[in-house]
């Protein structure tokens, strides 16, 4: 069997300044960003149009716009997909939302119209998407609740398998990646569609499995190395993991990769959540909750003759 990294003595938890710093400056950084600058949420949330289309030329943008704002559309949001002759255009705007409240279709002819006037033959419309006010709240409020009961499931899982100083230290590598990822998503200006929710609920659970394969290592340890201190034996619990870690990420990484730079511009979003997601959870897991689990034995030890109970 292929052993890598066997045997390490690596002291992972001499980063833990680095962890707790890196984990204030994520965790203020997401907050700040949703709280103050807010996040741009899709079509799916906000409702709206969305055309994708690709022009057989690179086409003027300030033209396209003005003539679909002749066909009336104004205010159409123009992004650049992939390619210099591919485009989406988005009708956002309160105006054209309320107008999908009685046929979310009609907004969509009416791009197609001035893209016909645009563009007459020389174009080609590669989807259409549709979502009306009602629809785009019953989905923000599916989206929330599936986020809440994952969150749930997590708590009272870790409730069940560890002790609460361990449970504590997982929940918060958990919500240092969540965090992470979407301190990520503000910086890239990534739209929050269902994708990547998608790719939210995947890296919760991506971090939390291995966040409980190191704390199980620790809690076997624990038992084991009773004279032994926490820090010392939390290092040994990581190095011991080590070589299934690094198996593990390298090919999950790999497959991120793949779907990154050969997915396309559709999964992207899925692929660069999910990319980043593996790393910053590796970071929360080998790092942060074992920096975290040491500062609370520090702040409320444990009692001695509890120090080889079950973790």
């Amino acid at each position: 069997m292929l052993r890598i990294f066997h045997g390490t003595k690596f002291d992972f938890l001499k980063l833990n300044k680095v962890a707790a710093g890196a984990a204030v400056v994520v965790v203020l950084g997401a907050l700040a960003s949703m709280l103050v600058l807010g996040m741009r949420y899709s079509i799916e949330f906000t409702g709206g149009t969305l055309v994708q289309v690709e022009f057989t030329t690179a086409p003027d943008v300030t033209a396209l716009r003005g003539a679909l704002a002749t066909a009336g559309v104004p205010d159409a949001e123009i992004t650049s997909f992939g390619s210099p002759t591919e485009f989406t255009i988005r009708a956002q705007d309160a105006a054209a939302v309320e107008t999908q409240a009685a046929g979310a279709e009609g907004v969509a002819t009416r791009i197609e119209a001035g893209l016909q006037a645009f563009a007459p033959g020389a174009h080609t419309v590669v989807r259409t998407e549709a979502v009306g006010p009602r629809v785009g709240e019953e989905l923000s409020r599916n989206a929330m609740i599936a986020v809440l009961i994952s969150l749930c499931i997590t708590l009272a899982y870790l409730a069940w398998r560890f002790e609460t100083r361990l449970g504590a230290a997982a929940v918060a590598a958990t919500a240092f990646g969540v965090f992470g990822v979407l301190t990520l998503i503000k910086i890239l200006d990534l739209e929050i569609s269902l994708t990547v929710i998608a790719g939210l609920l995947t890296v919760i659970g991506y971090s939390l499995n291995d966040t409980i394969i190191i704390f199980d290592r620790v809690r076997e340890n624990l038992l084991k190395l009773k004279k032994t201190p926490l820090y010392d034996v939390l290092n040994i619990s990581i190095n011991e993991t080590l070589p299934r870690s690094v198996l593990t990420h390298g090919t999950t990484l790999s497959a991120t990769l793949a779907l990154l730079l050969l997915g396309g511009e559709v999964i992207r979003p899925f692929a660069i959540v999910m990319t980043f997601g593996v790393l910053v959870g590796t970071f929360g897991s080998m790092v942060v909750a074992p920096s975290l689990l040491v500062w609370i034995e520090q702040k409320y030890p444990r009692a001695a003759a509890a120090s080889g109970a079950k973790a």
